[in-house]
């Protein structure tokens, strides 16, 4: 019956104290997180909705800890006993605050991206800002954990008496590491150089190692590539400042497309230029803004005619090409059929005219 007594006694057992504090933090921390659910459920505010989304899970945790932590800290100074309660719940607590500021700037990217407007057909502004806003999102988020993890070693005076050993040799260290993460730390500068100087976004338009394709990732030490057939190139990021490459949409989503024609020259170039007016006039792919028709080289009995159409990004541009030549050839060949390249084949009648002639001299 003592033992039990005892056992109550708040002096004796800190968890008569712990208890109460968990209860009071868990009955806060669900108060707060409906709060947040009501407001977000009646406000159009998307702060409020990414917090509800990414930290609500967390406060379940956080709020009781600093409570249970600040208690045991307050009781550990009488009984030097039970200190190790307190070592535990502040081990707790920071592994737990350094979950909640990561996520907390996931909430701050998440507000930030949701402010871009990529619907437009000039997107290139937001697609810029959100490359920024992600590789700066991951560097923070890296800092977090390590100052978290340095926080946590520090707290130990074992540790912190290792630590000071790691910094009087540092300089050796350093040398070593150097060395041997020379290639990781290029990544991480070419990154870092890539989101601020941004030769590439998301979503640019690329033609890397002969493929087209659009930037789909780019992460702090390579960058993934989506080409036209589905295939992913992965790169490591530096290829982007040491390679040379083509970067269709660096300053602007507008593209000028080509579409090139093999004609006789009995093929009328003005008729070809009124129709490829009334071609880009009829769809919505062409922005309005340059055209033109060209005879732009000869090649023996044919000449090049080139087509010049601009559209407001890559996809568009690409489509109008494939369209301008579908009509542009159907309007020859019913129109004017004798400009198309028919050479080898008046060849191959005359030829085949010549055999009789060649057995009767025989």
């Amino acid at each position: 019956m003592n033992e039990f007594l005892n056992m109550l006694d708040y002096r004796n057992s800190p968890w008569l104290i712990v208890l109460p504090a968990l209860i009071i933090g868990l009955i806060i921390s669900a108060i707060v997180i409906n709060i947040i659910k009501i407001t977000a459920a009646k406000k159009e505010w998307q702060a409020i909705r990414a917090i509800r989304e990414k930290l609500t899970s967390v406060l379940y945790f956080f709020i009781p800890l600093v409570l249970v932590t600040a208690t045991l800290k307050t009781y550990s100074l009488t009984h030097k006993d039970y200190y190790w309660t307190f070592t535990i719940s502040k081990v707790a607590l920071i592994v737990v605050t350094t979950w909640l500021m990561t996520r907390i700037v996931i909430i701050i990217e998440k507000v930030l991206i949701d402010q871009l407007d990529f619907s437009t057909p000039d997107n290139n502004q937001a697609r810029r800002l959100f490359t920024k806003i992600k590789f700066v999102k991951r560097i923070v988020i890296i800092l977090i954990i390590i100052i978290g993890i340095s926080i946590l070693l520090l707290s130990f005076e074992s540790v912190r008496q290792y630590g000071v050993g790691i910094l009087t040799s540092a300089g050796i260290f350093s040398v070593i590491i150097g060395f041997a993460a020379q290639k990781s730390l290029a990544n991480l500068m070419a990154g870092i150089q890539i989101a601020f100087t941004q030769p590439i976004k998301i979503d640019d338009v690329v033609i890397v190692e002969g493929e087209w394709g659009r930037i789909e990732e780019i992460n702090l030490t390579y960058v993934v590539v989506n080409i036209w057939d589905l295939r992913r190139i992965v790169l490591p990021i530096t290829y982007f400042i040491e390679t040379p490459f083509q970067n269709w949409t660096r300053n602007d989503s507008a593209l000028i497309g080509t579409a090139f024609f093999q004609l006789n020259y009995l093929t009328p170039v003005p008729k070809l230029r009124e129709k490829l007016k009334e071609i880009l006039d009829a769809t919505p792919l062409w922005d309005g803004k340059s055209w033109a028709l060209q005879v732009t080289d000869t090649q023996g009995q044919l000449m090049v005619v080139r087509a010049l159409m601009s559209a407001r990004n890559s996809s568009q541009t690409f489509d109008l090409r494939c369209l301008v030549r579908e009509k542009m050839i159907e309007f020859i060949s019913q129109e004017y059929p004798e400009a198309l390249p028919s050479h080898r084949i008046e060849e191959a009648r005359k030829q085949e005219s010549m055999l009789p002639e060649t057995k009767l001299n025989r």
